[in-house]
């Protein structure tokens, strides 16, 4: 059968893989023949999912590292490296809305601390895989934007402009490092992540409050995850600098309640 991703027998990295849509996006890659390395703050998950993606007949890793510290960065990349083989894919899912609040209200530190988790943690982790794609002869990177980052972010706009920061960066990437290696971002709209499925009812994604939302339900982290994986594979091999809503409709909506 033909391998119409182009992604078989290719070497991954997934920052954020322990856990909800970062676990997501590594069984997919492995679903499509990558070997795996699965990064996450806690070793513990790490090593979970990377059984899993064992467990499916590919290689994988399991290396917890902290994406907002440079040298754990540098290091886990080596490390994936030296046991996998040379990088060819990357994607990053780390983030989330820390702060919620007026932004008249917003401290300097709150704002800080959004921007670290979300757009610096991008930075470093697509920098150093990019370094390493330059040297193995090409690859692809994505990273996870938001709606909050391309609409507006009321309540927590340090979330948003971390977000929107993230899709400059994509185009900039984009542009530096084409044409061997494309640069692409996701923008999840409301999705039943682990966080976020707590404050669900226990029928899931289906009953989201979103009665305004075009889908009616939130996203699922596998939904999020086959958009990233069609922009690392060769279906999307003349796509790069673009951020890929993935978001049930929501800027239809959005546009429509404010008559855009």
């Amino acid at each position: 059968m033909e391998d119409m991703f182009g992604l078989a027998g290719k070497v991954a990295i997934v920052w954020g893989g322990g856990q909800s849509m970062g676990e997501a996006y590594a069984l997919r890659l492995a679903r499509v023949g990558c070997d795996v390395a699965v990064v996450d703050l806690v070793a513990e998950r790490a090593e979970t999912v990377a059984q899993k993606v064992r467990d499916m007949g590919r290689r994988s890793v399991g290396i917890a590292a902290n994406a907002r510290d440079p040298a754990a960065v540098e290091a886990a990349v080596d490390q994936a490296e030296r046991e996998l083989g040379p990088l060819q894919a990357m994607a990053t899912i780390i983030g989330m809305a820390q702060h919620w609040g007026p932004v008249l209200e917003m401290s300097l530190e709150q704002f800080r601390d959004d921007q670290g988790l979300n757009l610096e943690t991008f930075f470093l982790t697509a920098q150093a895989a990019a370094r390493r794609m330059v040297r193995n002869g090409g690859g692809a990177i994505v990273g996870t934007v938001s709606i909050s980052g391309l609409t507006s972010a009321p309540t927590h706009a340090a979330y948003g402009a971390a977000k929107a920061g993230i899709a400059n960066l994509v185009r900039s990437m984009a542009a530096e490092l084409g044409p061997d290696i494309r640069v692409n971002g996701v923008a999840p709209g409301p999705v039943a992540t682990l966080r976020i499925a707590k404050q669900l009812s226990s029928d899931g994604p289906a009953t989201f409050p979103m009665p305004k939302l075009p889908m009616k339900r939130a996203g699922t982290v596998d939904e999020m995850a086959k958009a990233g994986l069609f922009l690392l594979s060769d279906l999307a091999s003349y796509i790069t600098g673009h951020t890929l809503p993935v978001e049930g409709g929501w800027q239809a909506a959005y546009l429509v309640e404010r008559g855009g």
